[in-house]
């Protein structure tokens, strides 16, 4: 069975204003939840890390090629409005948030589709919430705020006005996140920076 709700986030919804997005509570289903949170990369820092560079188990793996697979992309296209079929999916994943993560931006124009699928506990603390927001200077100019719970997921179609961000929250944060980019060079050099990075904080960390 399908680990991923793709009626739930074909009958959500989608927001056009000030930009393109939608927010599922439950795309990933419920019963899917235990053994990907189970098998989810340990990660003791900060950052976005490529997959490469983090160890997982057989249910976060399952989850992986079910993102990976034509039906959500298809699905994505059809919500977005953008033919994403043979666009390169950057999948990156993140397991600790710190302060200074965040600040409000709108994502790097190779990114066309952005989507962030969140698997924490039910969350009761102020900071960490995803706020889409209406500009670039306010983070209480916000048309949504989302907590990053078990299962839910936002996404949003890139452009110059697709600002968000969240109050600062320091300690455990997780979430894997995946970008349909422009083109494949894009994408393996999005993914060599974020490897240096990886290896330099596990460096760090030892």
């Amino acid at each position: 069975m399908s680990l991923l709700d793709l009626n739930a986030f074909a009958d959500t919804p989608l927001v056009i204003d000030p930009f393109d997005y939608t927010v599922v509570p439950g795309f990933l289903r419920a019963e899917s939840v235990v053994p990907v949170r189970r098998d989810f990369p340990v990660i003791p820092y900060p950052g976005l890390m490529p997959l490469a560079e983090t160890q997982f188990g057989p249910g976060f793996a399952a989850l992986i090629e079910e993102l990976r697979s034509p039906e959500v992309t298809t699905a994505f296209s059809e919500k977005f409005g953008i033919d994403l079929s043979g666009r390169p999916l950057m999948i990156t994943v993140r397991g600790r948030c710190q302060p200074k993560d965040g600040r409000i931006h709108t994502d790097t124009e190779s990114k066309l589709v952005t989507g962030l699928l969140y698997l924490n506990d039910p969350w009761e603390a102020d900071g960490g919430r995803l706020r889409l927001l209406r500009g670039p200077d306010d983070l209480e100019d916000m048309i949504a705020e989302v907590p990053p719970n078990n299962g839910t997921l936002v996404a949003f179609r890139r452009g110059e006005r697709s600002f968000h961000g969240h109050k600062p929250y320091e300690g455990v944060r997780r979430y894997i996140m995946f970008n349909w980019m422009t083109d494949t060079r894009v994408a393996a050099r999005e993914i060599a920076r974020h490897r240096i990075s990886a290896r330099l904080k596990r460096w760090t960390a030892a």
